[in-house]
């Protein structure tokens, strides 16, 4: 007499799979409402610290203003949660890692835990790059260009739409070796092909800095050289990765065998 129970059915081994999903969701999810409620106490300063940028750039005295009635409490609370984004980020990524791990081989476990390692680091370093020196240059450029009968008075939703778009363009902006690599390591270009596609890659990195960026020339320099930049070390890292995350004869054997099975 056969046991039904000896081999588990395709139909439970899903739900298991989305049961086991579910709980990674929960867990990270919970490790960010953790964060952000330690953080609610805070939320004004934390919006501060974020505009602070802007109000350097502003004559003394200048101050922001909320046009929306619940404005002024949305916002900030917002901002917070980005902020318990972040930090709760390396729980995210745990959840995520270990969810993927038990269906990876050996050498598949050494191509995705670097990526997204260094994928979480790069796009946390295009962000603080761009709090730290690009909005600097861009603010003080538009409140140099503003003409003197105009009071500047930014809009707080308005601000942190901008702010938000531009973190955004520099986090992706930073993908660009990751990109590189994966590309590389896929087999869906050699490295040598990209080296010949750079004078285009330079060309598309200043028409993406002109159009993300504000009109002035050291704002836009400032995102295409990092592209470019970026795009070299992934050149120089691709071959070093490909060569670190190749499959083991006896493993990718193994690997054909299961599918064939």
């Amino acid at each position: 007499m056969i046991d039904d129970q000896e081999t588990p059915s395709a139909g439970d081994t899903f739900i298991s799979h989305l049961i086991e999903l579910r709980n990674r969701i929960v867990r990270a999810s919970a490790a960010i409402v953790v964060v952000f409620v330690c953080l609610m106490p805070w939320a004004a300063r934390i919006y501060d610290l974020l505009a602070r940028p802007m109000m350097a750039a502003l004559p003394t005295g200048s101050k922001m203003i909320a046009t929306g009635v619940i404005t002024p409490f949305l916002i900030p609370v917002k901002v917070t949660l980005l902020v318990a984004f972040i930090i709760a980020l390396p729980v995210v990524l745990y959840q995520v890692w270990a969810f993927i791990a038990p269906g990876l081989y050996e050498h598949e476990k050494k191509l995705v835990a670097p990526l997204v390692v260094s994928s979480s680091l790069l796009f946390v370093t295009g962000i603080a790059f761009c709090y730290f020196f690009v909005f600097g240059v861009i603010f003080k450029f538009i409140n140099e260009f503003a003409p003197k009968s105009i009071t500047v008075a930014p809009d707080i939703e308005s601000y942190f739409g901008f702010v938000m778009t531009l973190f955004i363009a520099f986090g992706v902006t930073f993908e660009v070796p990751i990109v590189v690599i994966v590309l590389v390591r896929m087999g869906l270009v050699t490295v040598d092909k990209l080296k010949q596609l750079r004078p285009y890659v330079i060309v598309g990195a200043f028409v993406i800095a002109a159009v993300v960026t504000p009109p002035d020339m050291m704002s836009q320099m400032l995102l295409a050289v990092p592209i470019c930049l970026l795009f070299e070390a992934g050149l120089l890292l691709a071959p070093m990765f490909v060569k670190a995350t190749r499959a083991p004869d006896g493993e990718a054997e193994t690997s054909e065998s299961t599918e064939i099975t």
